[in-house]
């Protein structure tokens, strides 16, 4: 296999779109790419029989994603970084634990892995508490990532540090794409990383500067520094409206959009040092 498929089950902001209570021209839109749930991309296979199944983020809108996306299974779920729209989906998790009767391996950093298991201890069942039955809490796996890939389901897994705000971030990135959700900047030694990135899903909130969040030209000023071919900028505000706002980017860059399914290469990430799991 060298290919796989990244689709976006999310673009929009940890509000989403349409927010509560605005009557905005975009909330009110009509255009479907104008409706925005949280960030969420799932990683998965183009021949349904080779069964790749990988989640990045599990925020509130993750139900309503896993349904209208006929996500059926999961090899593992990767966390970015711990703010309720990337984290709060964590006991729609449940349903795929119930699947496989198997607690779902998760990886995130040694800091988000440490806030998650102490805020949702109950999605980390002790070997005392195996018997509890599967179809009644999601069931984890915690395994900390630290500057290393790792290996899962055969692939090859990068993490990415990122700037974001006082917490920073973790993109991921998976031969020749990267999704770097949520990032105001990317620190010096996280360039090396990308190195050979063509696809790019990174963070474009909207037009005007925001302080942890990249604006269109920050998000564009880094695509042209990776070197990424096809950009697709993802955490949209309601500001943005698609049919408008697209045709005023760079060539090379695009806003995403709900439901937007991209083929990317599994070329070789550089022959990193790995952490087997």
């Amino acid at each position: 296999m060298t290919e796989l498929l990244c689709t976006l089950l999310g673009t929009g902001t940890s509000y989403g779109v349409p927010m509560i209570g605005c009557d905005c021209a975009v909330c009110r839109s009509q255009d479907p790419r104008d409706r925005r749930l949280r960030p969420a991309a799932w990683l998965h296979s183009p021949d349904p029989e080779q069964s790749i199944s990988i989640l990045i983020d599990f925020g509130c809108d993750l139900r309503e994603q896993a349904i209208r996306a006929n996500i059926r299974r999961l090899d593992a779920v990767f966390l970015t970084h711990t703010h309720a729209d990337h984290l709060n989906g964590i006991d729609d998790l449940r349903g795929f634990t119930r699947i496989a009767k198997a607690p779902l391996p998760f990886f995130a950093s040694s800091k988000d892995i440490q806030f998650v298991t102490s805020h949702f201890e109950y999605c980390f069942p002790q070997p005392s508490q195996q018997a509890i039955p599967h179809i009644m809490l999601p069931q984890l796996e915690p395994r900390p990532v630290k500057t290393s890939p790792v290996h899962i389901a055969g692939l090859t897994i990068v993490p990415v540090p990122l700037l974001h705000g006082r917490m920073g971030a973790t993109g991921w990135r998976i031969g020749n794409f990267a999704y770097l959700t949520d990032c105001a900047g990317i620190p010096e030694e996280s360039f090396p990383l990308l190195q050979g990135v063509e696809l790019l899903v990174i963070d474009g909130l909207r037009w005007c500067p925001h302080p942890t969040h990249c604006g269109f030209d920050a998000a564009t000023a880094l695509a042209r520094r990776i070197g990424a071919t096809s950009t697709w900028l993802t955490h949209i505000n309601h500001d943005i409206q698609h049919a408008v706002d697209d045709t005023k980017l760079q060539p090379g860059i695009h806003l995403a959009y709900d439901g937007l399914t991209i083929p990317f290469q599994l070329t070789d990430c550089n022959n990193y040092p790995t952490e087997p799991v």
